[in-house]
């Protein structure tokens, strides 16, 4: 969450940023009205508490026939503190409930806009693929059908819509990918690996920025308080819950491979074939731990490792910065990256990577000391997908199709695979 204090201090300029990320119109003036509504009464329990003390040194020297007097004056004067002390907790957690609900401050540099139609493309990178002519493109969902490496029926048999069943080498793929790409982050770009559990609890989706935003999207057990993840963002940030750190062993950076589970709530008339959207995906993630002078610097870093793979895969695509109107709830700053698939004819995101400042470590709880004795202070944390896996599948057989049928494995791929170089019909 944001700090009270730029509400206190800064309420037009807060107000102003809010408008941009199109907050919900109130929420400042509500969060100010209750901070000053909740300053007054811890402020009047201090002062009756200071009072209390004061009156209670004169018990033992009062004469006998005036000490009851006091003693009742003191109880009630108890029990006054104790209602007003109640009030101030009350309103102390409408507070945080609304603080809650406020979105991140969109960093200065973020270009102002109402939605992704004014979203801005920095560069387009690589080369698109050089098809023979008179060759026409398919999508994936006919590629991997006649090469039985997907099976869309079986999956919606099991599971419902919008489940897949991966098959052969299209299983086979899938691993690979997911192989490479955390050797990659692990041993070029110095991450270290974790493998969390891909349930947690509501507090770490508190955390995060989830909840309470976005219930509605995640998955929860019936009858515990267990959700599922909706990204690896969520076990990898809350490693450190409610920690401080030492200044030194900044940035900490993890990859992690998990599951993610989301329910894709899709607008009417939206192209939901093949693999692009679906319940349940695997992702490669990327996270840090970063103090806050660096951490538009460790954006950048997180940025490109993931670019990594784009540019290994040799694959095109293209980065995005995002506007105010479409930054997600928790970000101050976000790039997205977007790979081309040639048979769907569309970009397609495959990363966010985002630096929310210290949204998520005031939520979280996580602080680091900038030198010994010295006080803690709130970390930033920085997150994106390094990548993720139906859309990268998506790119590489819809880029590495060839006439016959067969898709073409990516040479970086290939040790992963078995030394396998085609994937052809079976």
């Amino acid at each position: 969450m944001i700090d009270i204090k730029l509400i206190r201090e800064n309420t037009e300029a807060v107000r102003e940023a809010m408008e941009k990320v199109g907050a919900e119109p109130g929420l400042i003036d509500r969060a100010k009205e209750l901070d000053e509504r909740w300053r007054e009464k811890n402020a009047e329990v201090e002062r009756m508490r200071a009072r209390l003390n004061r009156e209670s040194k004169k018990v033992k020297s009062a004469p006998k026939d005036v000490r009851q007097s006091i003693i009742d004056d003191l109880r009630s004067l108890g029990d006054k503190i104790d209602s007003l002390n109640a009030e101030a907790d009350s309103t102390g957690s409408e507070l945080r409930d609304v603080m809650l609900n406020i979105p991140n401050m969109p960093d200065p540099d973020v270009p102002v806009g109402k939605g992704e139609e004014e979203n801005v493309v920095l560069r387009t990178e690589g080369t698109f693929p050089d098809f023979e002519p008179g060759f026409q493109p398919r999508p994936h969902w006919d590629i991997c059908t006649e090469l039985g490496i997907i099976d869309f029926e079986r999956g919606a048999k099991i599971s419902g819509s919008r489940f897949y069943v991966l098959m052969r080498n299209g299983a086979k793929l899938q691993r690979a990918l997911i192989s490479w790409m955390i050797d990659l982050h692990v041993s070029q770009h110095g991450y270290t690996e974790v493998y969390p559990p891909a349930i947690v609890q509501e507090k770490c989706l508190y955390g995060t920025g989830n909840l309470p935003k976005f219930a509605e999207n995640l998955y929860k057990d019936a009858e515990e308080d267990l959700w599922l993840i909706p990204t690896a963002e969520v076990p990898l940030t809350n490693l450190h819950r409610e920690e401080i750190l030492s200044a030194e062993d900044l940035p900490l950076c993890y990859t992690a491979y998990t599951p993610c589970f989301r329910r894709e709530k899709m607008k009417a008339g939206t192209d939901v074939r093949g693999i692009k959207r679906g319940h349940q995906f695997d992702k490669v993630e990327l996270m840090k731990y970063v103090k806050p002078e660096n951490s538009n610097a460790e954006l950048e870093k997180l940025l490109d490792n993931a670019e990594e793979v784009c540019r290994r895969l040799e694959l095109p695509y293209r980065i995005t910065q995002m506007c105010t109107g479409d930054l997600s709830f928790v970000a101050a700053k976000k790039y997205d990256i977007e790979i081309w698939a040639a048979g769907c004819e569309e970009w397609l995101e495959v990363s966010s990577c985002s630096n929310f400042r210290d949204f998520q470590a005031r939520r979280a709880e996580i602080r680091y000391r900038p030198a010994p004795q010295e006080k803690p202070e709130y970390l930033h944390t920085i997150n994106g997908s390094g990548l993720a896996l139906p859309r990268v599948m998506i790119a590489v057989i819809e880029n590495y199709q060839q006439p016959d049928g067969s898709v073409t494995v990516p040479d970086i791929l290939r040790p992963y695979m078995g030394g396998l170089e085609k994937i052809c019909e079976t």
